[in-house]
């Protein structure tokens, strides 16, 4: 079931949209029921948030629209929206699955998806509409089997991961980067997001002797299944995919169950770093009353580099677009400028809780880790 949340931003009260020729629309289509509840609310929040900086002289309207998990209603959701005024960009879902559905329809309808989705295939289709603000796996893997290998000195990592496109992209990834390394997992397994209980695939993973895990997993799963591990007596470092790095997934375990965890992201807007980090930061738990994490902030930089295109003069979808195509922009999270495919993004983190907070440190940084290990 689709919920639509219209956010009336500057707009003039009871003026239609398409009356308007100075207005530009900007719908924010995630998900927010499902499996990806928490990751999509947080994309929500960062386009939110950066919408509120209406250029001079344009009005600008937004309306979030929930496409829950389903492919199909992402693609009714884009189709509805392409409708509603003259849309100048969109911001997509992060389930991969809905963004591979989606991606021809914006090619045909020619509208940009600005997205944080990791899902590595989204960028590899040719589609010229489609811009990632977040690493994708070919970036964040990269930096996730390093840390593992690299900082941690581990060679016997168990790699558990999710069932989904996002999960199986993430799994592809992993296994050539640790093949670059010249490691291989002495188990993997895929388990379904909607999964009760976690212990049977861990105790199958310990069982391997492993001397780390590695997870790529939803928020929901990342924290049974750490919980699980620590009610277990599991002291194996654990090395986890972005969805660990949120504090909402972090708010689900006690601060001991995060000891010796670590996870790969983008960002950690919670964990410093800049003064416009903490403004950003400061501005979103006043606007939200949550604290943001990468995906918050990656889109919120999506939105943010959409805006300073349409100050500059920028004001169909297809000056967006090669604005999108071919400029830099300094971000809070980091620069982003497109590979030619859309990929914006081209850094990762690796964040680490002492046990003692829900709060990580920044341990290890990553710049376009895609090259070859060094």
């Amino acid at each position: 079931m689709r919920r639509a949340l219209s956010l009336l931003i500057g707009l003039l009260a009871g003026v239609p949209i398409a009356a308007r020729a100075d207005t530009l629309s900007f719908p924010v289509l995630v998900p927010l029921t499902g499996f990806l509840s928490l990751e999509g609310t947080s994309q929500r929040n960062g386009a939110v948030l950066a919408l509120k900086q209406t250029p001079a002289g344009i009005t600008v309207a937004s309306e979030v629209v929930d496409t829950g998990t389903s492919p199909e209603a992402a693609v009714t959701a884009l189709e509805r929206a392409a409708g509603s005024g003259t849309v100048g960009a969109v911001a997509a879902s992060m389930l991969g699955t809905q963004m591979l559905a989606m991606l021809p329809l914006a090619q045909e309808l020619k509208l940009p998806l600005v997205t944080v989705s990791g899902t590595a295939s989204i960028t590899e289709q040719g589609n010229p509409w489609v811009f990632r603000f977040f690493p994708g796996d070919a970036v964040t893997k990269s930096a996730h089997a390093r840390y593992v290998v690299e900082e941690l000195g581990k060679r016997r990592p168990a790699v558990i991961y999710q069932t989904t496109a996002y999960g199986q992209s993430g799994k592809t990834h992993l296994d050539a980067a640790f093949k670059a390394l010249g490691v291989t997992p002495v188990f993997e397994e895929g388990v379904d997001p909607a999964a009760k209980d976690l212990l049977p695939v861990l105790t199958k993973a310990l069982a391997a002797g492993p001397d780390v895990l590695v997870l790529h997993l939803h928020s929901g799963p990342t924290a049974l299944l750490l919980r699980q591990a620590a009610s277990s007596g599991v002291t194996l470092p654990i090395v986890a995919g972005s969805a660990m790095h949120q504090p909402s997934t972090a708010a689900l375990l006690e601060p001991s169950e995060l000891k010796g965890v670590c996870a790969e992201t983008a960002a950690s807007p919670v964990s410093g770093g800049s003064a416009e980090m903490q403004a950003f930061t400061d501005s979103y738990r006043a606007a939200f009353g949550k604290e943001p994490d990468a995906f918050a902030l990656g889109q919120y930089d999506g939105m943010t580099m959409v805006l300073e295109a349409v100050k500059a003069g920028a004001r169909s979808p297809d000056a967006i677009r090669k604005a999108l195509s071919a400029e830099a922009f300094q971000g809070l999270a980091m620069t982003y400028k497109s590979d030619g495919k859309g990929n914006m993004a081209h850094s990762a983190v690796i964040v680490c809780y002492d046990g003692t907070s829900r709060v990580p440190k920044l341990a290890k940084r990553y710049d376009d880790p895609t090259l070859a290990a060094q």
